[in-house]
């Protein structure tokens, strides 16, 4: 099994958090594998506290595993502060990259110093009609200057580290990282297409679960705090299985 590490300095740290993910972390490492290029990367897994068998998997894959508190901000957060690379992309363990993905990064950031970071664009997993409808309306919310975690988020080191990173919040990280990085420069948008799971949105009421979600989203940015929040998005995530954060 090919090595997602590498001893000389790479050009993107590729930051994973982790909570259970035993059933597709390993499509995901898999597939940055294949990614090409001949960029050098190196891929965190940052766990916090599986009981299946993710870890074990991750180690299989030659990824660098730490542990961290529970939580997709703060595990990402603490997967940035050991990261060696030049440019930090935050992928989630259910999401699979297109190929060529690092060097498309690392195009896109040399064409413009201004460019801080950026996304790609996403496409939901499955044929049911929550995944095309999300596929739908992420272009929608992009035009509205929302950008997720699902987009596979990247961003340079330098610019992370001055913004002070992701915050432990439970619930709108991605949401809150991207509005402080806004104020240094610009983000890009990527057409290519990272493939993600629609699983939370899976065995359930989809019109009251995106009701729920938009609802929690407008009193977010009316200013009600996150750890409030999440206690409102709790009975969602735990009915759409296990995830960091």
């Amino acid at each position: 099994m090919s090595s997602l590490t590498t001893a000389t300095r790479p050009a993107i740290s590729i930051i994973i958090p982790t909570l259970d993910e035993a059933h597709s972390l390993g499509a995901t490492l898999q597939a940055l594998t294949r990614l090409g290029h001949g960029v050098r990367v190196e891929v965190v897994v940052v766990d916090g506290g599986s009981a299946d068998a993710t870890r074990e998997i991750a180690r299989d894959h030659g990824a660098h595993i730490i542990l961290a508190a529970r939580g997709r901000g703060a595990q990402m957060h603490a997967g940035a502060s050991v990261a060696r690379g030049d440019v930090l992309w935050f992928l989630h363990a259910d999401t699979t990259p297109p190929p060529g993905a690092p060097g498309r990064i690392l195009d896109a950031l040399r064409r413009d110093p201004k460019i801080v970071g950026g996304n790609f664009a996403v496409s939901f997993d499955g044929t049911r009609l929550a995944a095309r409808f999300l596929t739908w309306l992420y272009p929608q919310l992009r035009k509205l200057g929302l950008c997720y975690g699902d987009s596979a988020i990247f961003v340079r080191a330098s610019v992370y580290k001055q913004v002070g990173g992701f915050k432990p919040f439970p619930i709108f990280e991605d949401l809150d990282l991207v509005r402080r990085l806004k104020r240094r420069g610009e983000l890009v948008h990527l057409r290519a297409q990272v493939v993600t799971s629609s699983r939370r949105f899976e065995g359930r009421s989809f019109a009251f679960t995106f009701a729920r979600w938009s609802f929690l989203q407008m009193l977010y940015w009316l200013g009600v705090n996150p750890y409030t929040l999440s206690r409102l998005y709790a009975p969602i995530r735990r009915r759409g299985g296990a995830r960091a954060g």
